[in-house]
């Protein structure tokens, strides 16, 4: 999956994000691995996918008695060290939600020069920092009735446990939020500084950004990747990667054979429905295989286009 992202880029890019998350796969019989989730309330696997943008550079299943970040910190190393043998002087951010905020995973960020951008679950003391800013911001909501953000920032440690903490300080971006009558702070940690990118900034573009990988996920389930019914996890995860490399194809097509269309930022699941899934004639001769496409289809030309594409 590195490689086809790799050779699906003309030239080394200057930077580059990788998107870390995980979702859920609902089980519905004996599966080996089998395990209740409490978060996402069944039985389920909780497969691990790193994206960069739209390309899907892994696609590990992971059975659901274990932290969002397990395996994450091997997946990682093994991607960044494939990405800098080809493009050696790329910029490499790693960006995730709160589950990814592990010190292990920052520290090894911090030895290997990969910047970091994680969000941070919210405690009492992460709280009480920004107690005035959350104070000014309910003045604001009071005299405007419309949302009031302030942001800041500083340097946080985690305090050292057996469970776990952090081996240093690190920066923390803040966001103060009142909205509907209520406070809603949110935190992210980060390697890249001030200078690299200010406070609001860093949250509102940096790390919101990586709600669009959400779709990509989403784009899984369209062709097929919680079709996790045979009895093992071996023969669970071969299914996971060929919906991964369906999905690879399918962007390809987006990416290549669709740019300047109609549907050049469409989901996969329309360009499968409008472009893949469409009935046809099929006559085999002893020279030939013709296949006759209905008059009647309605996508004609977006289908000519693509095709001139594609041989372009």
């Amino acid at each position: 999956m590195v490689k086809l992202f790799i050779e699906a880029h003309p030239r080394a890019p200057r930077e580059i994000i990788l998107d870390v998350d995980t979702t859920d796969l609902p089980l519905h019989g004996k599966q080996e691995g089998r395990f209740f989730h409490g978060y996402y309330d069944n039985y389920c696997y909780l497969p691990l996918y790193v994206f960069c943008g739209e390309h899907v550079l892994c696609a590990r299943l992971r059975e659901a008695n274990h932290d969002a970040s397990f395996g994450c910190l091997q997946e990682i190393r093994r991607i960044v060290a494939q990405i800098r043998a080809a493009w050696p002087g790329v910029k490499i951010v790693l960006r995730g939600d709160s589950g990814f905020c592990r010190n292990e995973l920052m520290s090894w960020c911090e030895d290997n020069k990969v910047q970091y951008l994680f969000g941070l679950a919210k405690n009492k003391r992460l709280s009480k920092i920004i107690g005035a800013d959350l104070h000014t911001a309910a003045e604001q909501w009071k005299e405007t009735g419309k949302p009031a953000r302030i942001f800041s920032e500083f340097s946080y440690g985690a305090k050292k446990t057996k469970k776990g903490g952090w081996d240093r300080e690190r920066r923390v971006v803040a966001k103060a939020e009142h909205i509907d009558g209520k406070t809603n702070p949110r935190f992210v940690v980060t390697s890249l500084t001030s200078e690299e990118c200010a406070a609001q900034p860093l949250y509102e573009r940096r790390y919101c950004e990586r709600g669009d990988m959400e779709n990509r996920i989403k784009e899984q389930f369209s062709l097929f990747a919680d079709r996790v019914s045979a009895e093992t996890i071996r023969a669970n995860q071969m299914r996971l990667y060929l919906s991964a490399m369906a999905y690879i194809l399918v962007s390809g097509l987006r990416r290549v054979g669709l740019q300047g269309t109609e549907l050049a930022q469409a989901q996969v699941s329309t360009i499968r429905t409008k472009l893949l899934k469409i009935g046809a004639q099929i006559r085999v001769t002893v020279r030939k295989v013709w296949v006759s496409m209905a008059s009647s289809y309605p996508w004609q030309g977006l289908y000519q286009e693509v095709w001139s594409n594609l041989r372009a």
